[in-house]
């Protein structure tokens, strides 16, 4: 009888150590999937959009380092053009970074590696858009300071001459760039004359060809995985709004959004020509933001056509003024101000952008698929 007891111990004993083998096992792969996920470096390129912080020391209308700008994040005002976290914070935070990546302005030395952010409010494809507000980085400017920060780390790899390479293969570049192109250039007729130079066709081929050459020059220094992202639907926010008889979403400039929508159509088909092997290596992502901005309005949003703060008719015909108190319920607005979305807008989209298993919203792959090659 003993000797059934005893037996009956070591079949228990070893019922566990083959469930403990088999959970450790699996939290072992849980811990693989989740390091394959990881990358080594977020690199941010772009306008206000994603701005956290580079215009805050350069001559400027297009700043941000003021209340009521950054209420609701942790640290107060940043230079970020919303009242929290942009899209590239929330992006960065599912692509695993504890930390923010900091702007290119206030980059130490030691936090090169995990990323930097380049964008600036107000720059563009073209060299002169957003000159009506000051001082800025245009994309050129910025893919200049990526160079810079490249070599920096390049003379610290004691010789290697793969090991940069080997590092920029594991990061991921956002590029989101081309609002003021239009905003800032095409639309303003009044201090532009890209309009009575270009047909919206001609405009619109003339910005993608300029910013093949931009992505070909990334691509030259060493970046592989890319998302570029459309321009959204300009004709829709506070800013425009205001500037029409109608106040609401319906009564959206839709003329100056099909002029949009020729670069965005464009800029999918460029993703193509970089996914081919024309560009051995490289693997660009496509993000339909315009789309994903339609189908957030469409759940559950109170306030679709007016900034949470701002000027004038809609919260559209000035942006945010220093100390003034905006709306209460910020998860109620579509729009910060009379150009920038909320956080939980952006978060919204950044989560779709992550996950999304639809071409439409993300093509050929979505962004966690991206950070897992």
């Amino acid at each position: 009888m003993e000797t059934k007891m005893s037996q009956n111990k070591t079949g228990f004993y070893v019922l566990i150590a083959l469930l403990m083998l088999c959970y450790f096992s699996m939290a072992c792969n849980t811990t693989k999937a989740a390091t394959k996920m990881q990358v080594t470096g977020f690199y941010i390129f772009g306008d206000s959009l994603v701005d956290n912080g580079n215009n805050n020391e350069i001559l400027t209308l297009a700043r941000a380092n003021y209340q009521p700008y950054g209420i609701d994040y942790p640290i107060g005002p940043t230079g970020r053009f919303c009242n929290g976290k942009t899209v590239v914070d929330a992006l960065g935070e599912l692509l695993g970074f504890k930390e923010e990546i900091p702007p290119f302005s206030r980059a130490k030395r030691s936090s090169l590696e995990r990323g930097v952010n380049f964008a600036s409010g107000a720059s563009g494809i073209r060299e002169e858009t957003g000159n009506n507000l000051g001082d800025h980085y245009s994309m050129d400017r910025q893919i200049s300071n990526f160079e810079s920060v490249i070599e920096e780390l390049r003379r610290h790899t004691r010789g290697d001459p793969n090991a940069i390479q080997n590092y920029l293969n594991k990061c991921i570049i956002y590029s989101g760039i081309g609002s003021n192109d239009y905003l800032n250039n095409y639309f303003m007729t009044n201090y532009y004359t890209t309009s009575s130079q270009f047909t919206p066709t001609a405009y619109a081929n003339a910005l993608l060809q300029e910013y093949y050459r931009q992505l070909t020059r990334l691509y030259q220094i060493g970046a592989r995985k890319v998302i570029v992202t459309t321009v959204g639907r300009i004709g829709c926010i506070p800013y425009m709004l205001a500037r029409t008889n109608g106040s609401s979403p319906n009564n959206c400039d839709e003329e100056k959004n099909e002029i949009i929508g020729l670069f965005n159509t464009g800029l999918r088909q460029l993703v193509d020509v970089f996914n081919s092997n024309q560009f051995p290596g490289a693997k660009f992502v496509y993000l339909n933001s315009s789309l994903a901005a339609s189908d957030v309005i469409a759940n559950g949003f109170e306030v679709l056509d007016k900034g949470c703060c701002g000027v004038g008719k809609n919260n559209g015909q000035i942006t945010c003024l220093p100390l003034q108190a905006p709306c209460e319920d910020r998860k109620k607005y579509i729009f910060w101000d009379a150009f920038h979305p909320t956080e939980i807008v952006n978060v919204v989209l950044a989560k779709k952008a992550f996950t999304s298993k639809s071409k439409l919203y993300a093509y050929p792959i979505n962004v966690k698929q991206l950070a897992m090659l």
